[in-house]
């Protein structure tokens, strides 16, 4: 395996120490709970609009949408096309909604609308979804470090772990969010030039690309028809709305920072300049996959290294090399896409500039793995830790349990990090993972708000029928084979369109029928 020059390793290094420099500055002034939370509300709507791009573009991103778009078309996109209607939907309702609240959790007022036992069940589902989105993003980033070093992922994954973690308690959300403005720029600048590197090695550049991505369908957003068992154009759209409108209505990474924004007029602004950056910017990343696609057909000696560690991935360490040739046959690009920039990185990449990629990568790593701690340690102490077990903590003794909220929830995310090791497809894996645990808190919520009428009775047998409704969607090998029809044929992405309309529409056919006896 191919270690980076030392040239490299520096750059790397000091991009690491400069985003502790950065914590260790915040945290100067970040001495109570409110500036460990939401920066006393003072921070101007661009640098959140920014904080928000590096949150959404993590290492999934990075990685996922290139080797998604290199394993398959451009169906994925779609996803980013759903953004503006949900961003109108939560600037219009749900900005306003939170930031009147005056409430830092954003599962407190399920308690006010249906008891604790709702509270309860969105916080879980939200630390189910953090831990989950933690997780695959360490295994990103250190699948990518490891085909550039040769280190292992699980002490890649430790090393940047303790990094963010060190930025992210010493100057909690402030440092959060200047932090990820700095990433939000270094990522961007990184693909900008990972995309100029890989045309000036195509031979044809621009012309060849599209000639060859034509040839292989690679453009395509999908199929326009009605099947809900494909990812098709439709389904891509729906589900991007639904985890959408979740990120942009209740995810604590997103409420928190609409705290953080001087007013709501700068909340509302911050999401705007999000979706304007992030639909160009992962137009671009598919744009590398599609590179990268044309860059290795005119080069097809070069995936057999490829295919060979995927294999050997794939089978005991007691495989015949007759057993890795084998597998290596059976192979598909969407069986190893997401290695295909790492390796053209290792192979095609100058000395120094390889630094600069790397640490553009671990920005979309460390943006999203920070927020996350963040958001799941706020959550934890004030909906989990002073809700149930010592409500009279002061401001000192809360601020101590946010930093050691941070530590835990951040070995975790390394925890699952290290058990995703051999997953077929970063984006596909998150996808999935958000989607199961999305559904039940977005249904939750929406009932809430939008029917006023539903009472706490209803909104449980909702809730029930609901998450019934999402174990069949995502297990649907538990039904027997005796009953084989009525498992689900649904596409995964659509566990979270209908999870939460389970609930939603539940909710209120049960709210519909008592006023009709009364």
């Amino acid at each position: 395996m191919k270690m980076l020059p030392v040239v490299d390793f520096a750059v790397i290094g000091i991009y690491l120490i400069a985003m502790v420099l950065i914590g260790f500055y915040f945290s100067r002034k970040n001495k109570n709970v409110e500036q460990f939370t939401t920066g006393s509300g003072l921070i101007p709507g661009w640098a959140i609009g920014l904080s928000l791009y590096a949150t959404f573009l993590s290492s999934n991103t990075f990685l996922g949408v290139p080797g998604k778009a290199y394993g398959g078309n451009w169906s994925a996109f779609v996803f980013s096309l759903s953004m503006p209607l949900a961003a109108w939907i939560a600037v219009k309702y749900f900005i306003p909604f939170y930031r009147n609240s005056g409430e830092v959790s954003a599962y407190t007022h399920f308690e006010k609308r249906f008891g604790a036992w709702a509270r309860t069940y969105a916080v879980i589902c939200f630390l189910l979804t953090q831990l989950a989105r933690m997780g695959s993003v360490f295994f990103g980033i250190a699948l990518s470090l490891q085909a550039l070093t040769g280190v292992s992922m699980k002490l890649i994954m430790l090393v940047m772990g303790i990094a963010i973690i060190i930025y992210t308690v010493s100057g909690g959300i402030k440092a959060v969010i200047w932090t990820e403005v700095v990433q939000a720029i270094v990522k961007t600048l990184g693909a900008v030039l990972i995309i100029y590197l890989v045309v000036t090695n195509v031979s044809g550049g621009f012309a060849q690309i599209l000639s060859i991505g034509k040839t292989a369908d690679k453009f395509s957003l999908g199929s326009f028809s009605l099947n809900f068992t494909q990812p098709t154009f439709w389904v891509i759209l729906f589900y991007g709305f639904f985890i959408n409108l979740n990120n942009f209505g209740m995810d604590q990474n997103y409420i928190q920072r609409y705290h953080a924004a001087k007013s709501t007029r700068q909340a509302a602004k911050s999401v705007w300049l999000c979706v304007l950056i992030y639909i160009p910017a992962s137009f671009l990343f598919f744009a590398i996959g599609s590179c990268l696609y044309a860059y290795y057909s005119l080069h097809p000696g070069l995936l057999l290294s490829i295919k060979h560690q995927v294999a050997a991935e794939r089978l005991p360490l007691t495989a015949t090399p007759g057993q890795v040739n084998a597998l290596m046959a059976t192979l598909t690009p969407a069986d190893y896409g997401d290695k295909i920039m790492p390796h053209f990185m290792v192979t095609r990449i100058p000395t120094g500039l390889v630094g600069v990629i790397v640490a553009a990568i671990l920005s979309a790593a460390m943006s999203t793995i920070s927020s996350g701690m963040n958001a799941s340690a706020t959550v934890f102490a004030v909906d989990i830790y002073k809700r149930y077990f010592k409500p009279k903590l002061n401001s000192k003794q809360t601020l101590f349990l946010l930093h050691i909220g941070t530590v835990v929830f951040g070995f975790a995310g390394m925890g699952v990090g290290i058990a995703m090791i051999g997953a077929k497809s970063i984006l596909d894996l998150w996808w999935q993972l958000s989607g199961i645990f999305a559904a039940g808190m977005l249904g939750l919520f929406l009932l809430g708000i939008i029917s006023r009428q539903t009472s706490n009775h209803e909104a449980i047998i909702a809730t029930i029928i609901g998450v019934i409704v999402i174990i069949w969607l995502t297990f649907p090998a538990i039904i027997p084979d005796q009953y084989a029809s009525l498992r689900s044929t649904f596409n995964t992405n659509m566990i979270i369109v209908v999870g939460t309309l389970a609930i939603f529409l539940t909710g209120i056919l049960l709210t519909k029928a008592r006023r009709q006896t009364v």
